[in-house]
């Protein structure tokens, strides 16, 4: 077992099955030694999608949690294209796009479920450059797509 598995379980958490892509797209995509991967909803292991719209319809805390599914299905995507999590060199760029309230300015803290969970699992290899902006809506009234760009190490012979 790799010793993200190792962390990820030791925090109780468990990848949900890699998410397939809601349309015509690939899930990533290779650039040198980067992989971009393409948004992923707001979905716990079990696939229930969390919906609705952070200040009305989600509390910070459930958009908090919201974000670190989303991290959890970003990790589930990296696995499945690399095989091993231990190969993350660091991630690079997330960007979160929140399904907000107009009245709702908690964005930034909602990300930091994706971003925490990062950090946690990675150390200073799990910072990164972000955004996270506010958006009127997103598809199905999913509350948090995030998406995120990581450097892959070689494998170890």
């Amino acid at each position: 077992m790799s010793q993200i598995d190792e962390r990820l379980e030791a925090m109780g958490l468990k990848l949900p099955d890699p998410p397939e892509p809601a349309g015509n797209y690939l899930p990533c995509n290779w650039s040198g030694n980067q992989l971009w991967l393409a948004g992923v909803g707001s979905r716990t292991t079990d696939g229930a999608r969390i919906s609705g719209k952070l200040g009305s319809d989600l509390s910070l805390e459930q958009g908090y949690q919201a974000a670190q599914c989303c991290a959890l299905n970003l990790l589930s995507r990296i696995k499945a294209e690399v095989g091993d999590l231990d190969r993350v060199e660091r991630i690079i760029k997330v960007v979160g796009f929140i399904n907000s309230d107009p009245s709702f300015g908690g964005q930034a803290q909602v990300l930091d479920g994706a971003s925490d969970l990062f950090v946690e699992l990675y150390g200073d290899a799990g910072r990164h450059a972000r955004s996270a902006p506010g958006m009127a809506a997103l598809p199905g009234n999913i509350s948090v797509i995030v998406e995120c760009v990581v450097e892959i190490r070689e494998p170890d012979c």
